[in-house]
């Protein structure tokens, strides 16, 4: 059976429904391929049940600390399966969400295993894709544009091939029946520094280890520097610049180990079981696109600024593409790519001033370049910090650790990038992401009346600290 469509999405994800969606709204006849459950890897192996963990063990670690605030409490208890239960009715909800939208706005989903087929009597140029439905039937959709939004799978290491026992990815260590008792992570970068915060505030002994020389090896070096110092002081041990050798890895006794190389030196770590978090595979491969001319290049596929493969109909977005390999940024690039086809005014925000979230207790958000990147860029820079331990609010609240720090540049005044590291940064980066797409300059920020007291007002200290007119240091 034949299908025929404007736009096909190849892809449920966050992205991919967002593609959808957007094609709908401007009329469009939409047919969704999803081999899973729609909402892809964010809805259901990331970003929400992540964070729902995240939520529960940043409120065990509330109540731990509650005599500060004055509140004695006794005979709390972590029951982990209900911690589960709770991150599972929240993407049930989610994801009965998405299949609303998806039929509110008539969009056809077709589950099943998608490829894209070349040329036929059915369609004179490729893009039309074969989908395998469940009972084995078989489906051809046919459009006229086809977005192809197909995500990413946890990258392994040669050697340390995940069993879901001992050697865990992400998707495994969502899925946990019970805590181990200490766990040994590979990989210092956002999802490896979120488990390794979580897993301590829900009492596991934690080890962290980074090749580079610091953790988030993307983000701000005073950034990272503070992290470390902070998840440190709640007794994570954390090894930056160290390789592990994956030769070395064993069982014995229901414990693993590894050894470490680090400068001249050997160590053997050991633990309960190893979380392998060194980034994200681009899911290229058995989508048929040796039947098209669109180009994979460095394991992903290569696009135009306008987002169009090899083959100008044919576009792809999302984790699939590389990049910031972020929800928000594949729902952008998705809006995007459908305006374009559509002939709608086509805007692509630069990967650089999409912003960036870390989840960690406390939080990192940045977006922009870092002072080191925007060096590198031949900007001469000013800088203006701001610490938490100022704001009143931050006090209140009982979390004073962290900053609020921006880059500027020296002659022009243009923001070129804001880290911060605290309690709800990555609420508050969406004023700085702002100020950027306006073309704000510091002052301009720092003018702007924060209400008090708010955490947001380090943001404006931290705008006028460029200049050296912050009114709270």
């Amino acid at each position: 059976m034949n299908i025929s469509c404007d736009v096909a999405v190849l892809g449920g994800g966050t992205g991919g429904y967002v593609a959808a969606i957007r094609a709908a709204q401007l009329g469009k006849q939409v047919v969704i391929i999803e081999a899973d459950k729609l909402g892809g890897t964010c809805l259901h192996r990331g970003c929400i049940p992540s964070k729902s963990l995240l939520r529960s063990a940043e409120v065990y670690a509330d109540i731990q600390g509650s005599e500060s605030y004055g509140i004695e409490t006794s005979g709390a208890k972590l029951v982990f399966s209900k911690v589960q239960n709770r991150k599972n009715a929240i993407v049930d909800q989610l994801h009965q969400g998405v299949q609303y939208l998806m039929r509110k706005n008539k969009i056809q989903v077709l589950k099943g295993k998608g490829r894209v087929i070349g040329p036929s009597i059915f369609s004179p140029k490729s893009g039309a894709v074969a989908v395998e439905l469940a009972d084995g039937e078989m489906e051809t959709v046919v459009p006229t544009n086809l977005i192809i939004a197909t995500g990413s799978r946890p990258r392994t290491l040669p050697g340390l091939e995940p069993d879901g026992r001992y050697i865990l990815t992400s998707d495994d260590a969502l899925v946990m029946d019970e805590l181990p008792e200490s766990i040994l992570i590979v990989g210092g970068g956002v999802i490896g520094v979120e488990w390794a915060s979580m897993l301590n505030d829900f009492g596991v002994r934690v080890t962290v280890v980074e090749a580079a020389d610091q953790l988030l090896p993307a983000e701000d070096q005073d950034v990272a520097r503070e992290l470390q110092k902070l998840l440190a002081k709640r007794g994570v041990t954390i090894h930056t610049g160290g390789m592990v050798q994956t030769d070395t890895y064993q069982v014995q006794d229901g414990q693993v180990s590894i050894e470490m190389r680090k400068g001249e030196k050997n160590e053997i770590l050991s633990a309960s079981c190893m979380l392998v978090s060194v980034g994200r595979q681009a899911n290229v491969e058995n989508i048929g696109l040796e039947n098209t001319d669109v180009r994979v290049e460095k394991g992903v596929i290569a696009v135009n600024k306008f987002l169009q493969t090899g083959e100008s109909h044919i576009y792809a977005i999302g984790d699939v593409i590389g990049g910031l390999q972020l929800a928000h940024a594949a729902s952008h690039e998705g809006i995007a790519a459908v305006n374009h086809l559509a002939g709608e005014s086509f805007h692509k925000v630069p990967e650089h001033m999409i912003p960036r979230c870390v989840y960690t207790r406390p939080e990192v958000a940045s977006v922009g370049w870092t002072e080191k990147e925007a060096r590198r860029n031949g900007h001469e820079v000013k800088v203006g910090k701001f610490p938490f331990q100022a704001i009143g609010k931050a006090l209140v609240y009982g979390s004073k650790e962290g900053f609020v720090k921006v880059v500027a540049d020296a002659k022009t005044n243009d923001i070129l990038g804001v880290q911060m590291i605290g309690a709800h940064v990555t609420d508050l980066i969406s004023e700085a992401a702002l100020a950027q797409v306006l073309d704000a300059t510091p002052w301009e920020v720092g003018q702007m009346v924060h209400p008090h007291p708010t955490l947001a007002e380090v943001i404006g200290e931290a705008m006028l600290a460029v200049d050296g007119m912050s009114i709270g240091m």
